[in-house]
């Protein structure tokens, strides 16, 4: 029997499992993607063994399935507002992707030199980091909840911020790829930033406009049927991803720049029918990846690096962004407490997963970035997963504690 197919198998069923009691899970205190990586520790070698994946198999399954999830993850991101929603969060958004996202990668970076990684490999870590994973996020600022306790801009900012800079992670990533491996150089590394990010662009702009008008004008005819209107959007979202890496641009950031065109070009009304499906595989098409990841962590590997380990999994989760959101909340636009939450809800998971695969896949081969990775991404979703809740109702007491 393939290994692979058993996975399939092991991990399939357990996300069923997982589904079928998803209200459930909703009133518990921790996210479905904490569960499911508890789930996926329980079935792996490190309790049952159920699930053992050789390094090959784990890498491709890593690589592909955060590329897929987090195509559908930014898609969903960018349908979440109206068009003219994104223009009023554009300042500070932009102000987070140009300040708080590289002081990430400077911060995550200089934290990773207490494991005693070369200044290179530690740079290429703290960019894989950088991003802030719209899957995570989508938890806090989707919802019932989220609707009731945080301000919209608020939800806003944190959803374009995410939709965005997984697919701007990428020039970071290749920076420290042009550093750790041989044989690129700064210039052809600027080269692929250039290309990869203004290609991105030009590729999700078009499709995506060109997507939404003809979805239009088959409404219009009557020849867009009901069940097709649920899932077009995670249609395109493939159909995007597949056409920027065949043309060797940022998939994640395309998806991302068409679900923006998309959404400009339909009527908003057009859009309500989707967002539950859109909601639905937000949340629960990403526990089986959890599931996964929790089944494949290198303990061994998170042994050998040693006590400076504990520093930089703490240092990435304190000081990589709170620190930065805090001195930034007024030219956000947010109070403190705001910033606070911003820079706490900034999770690492799916996209830097993803970014770790990339770089393993280009040919770094050095075990201590993965393990490295994966520890500040177990470390990021069970701090995330217990604090998530219980913040966001703390968050809406204190404003309605607030004197008006």
């Amino acid at each position: 029997m393939s290994t692979l197919h058993l996975v399939y198998a092991v991990v399939g069923v357990a996300g069923v499992l997982l589904a079928l009691v998803s209200s459930a899970v909703r009133r518990w205190p921790i996210s479905e993607p904490l569960v499911a990586l508890a789930l996926g520790v329980l079935l792996g070698p490190a309790a049952l063994g159920l699930v053992v994946v050789g390094e090959e198999t784990r890498d491709l399954l890593l690589l592909e399935g955060a590329r897929l999830l987090l195509a559908w993850s930014v898609m969903a991101a960018a349908l979440r507002f109206r068009y003219a929603g994104l223009r009023s969060v554009l300042r500070p958004v932009a102000l987070l992707l140009v300040l708080a996202m590289p002081a990430a990668v400077l911060v995550g970076g200089a934290a990773a030199l207490a494991m005693g990684l070369p200044v290179g490999l530690a740079l290429l870590l703290g960019a894989c980091l950088s991003p802030t994973d719209p899957v995570l996020a989508s938890s806090v600022v989707s919802g019932g909840p989220a609707e009731r306790d945080l301000p919209a801009r608020l939800r806003q900012v944190l959803t374009a911020e995410s939709g965005v800079n997984d697919g701007l992670g990428l020039p970071f990533v290749l920076v420290g790829l042009a550093v750790v491996l041989p044989g690129l150089t700064g210039g052809a590394a600027a080269v692929d930033m250039a290309r990869e990010v203004l290609g991105a662009v030009v590729v999700g702009a078009v499709l995506g406009a060109v997507t939404g008008a003809l979805a239009r004008r088959a409404d219009d005819r009557g020849t867009l049927a009901g069940g097709p209107r649920l899932v077009l959007t995670l249609l395109l979202a493939v159909a995007v991803l597949g056409v920027a890496r065949v043309a060797g641009t940022d998939g994640v950031l395309a998806v991302f720049v068409a679900g923006v065109a998309y959404n400009r070009v339909v009527p908003s009304s057009d859009r309500e029918p989707q967002d539950s499906l859109d909601e639905a595989v937000n949340r629960y098409a990403v526990l089986p990846f959890f599931l996964l990841l929790g089944a494949v962590l290198p303990w061994a590997d998170w042994a050998d690096l040693g006590w400076g380990a504990a520093v930089f999994a703490v240092a990435a989760l304190l000081v990589r962004r709170l620190p930065a959101l805090l001195l930034l909340h007024r030219p956000l636009g947010m109070t403190a407490r705001e910033g606070a939450f911003a820079g706490w809800f900034g999770p690492m998971g799916v996209s830097a997963v993803f970014y770790l695969a990339h770089s393993l896949e280009e040919g770094v081969a050095d075990p201590r970035l993965l393990a490295a990775g994966t520890l500040a991404v177990a470390v990021s979703v069970v701090a995330f997963g217990v604090t998530a809740a219980p913040a966001t109702r703390r968050f809406g007491r204190a404003r309605q504690d607030a004197p008006s």
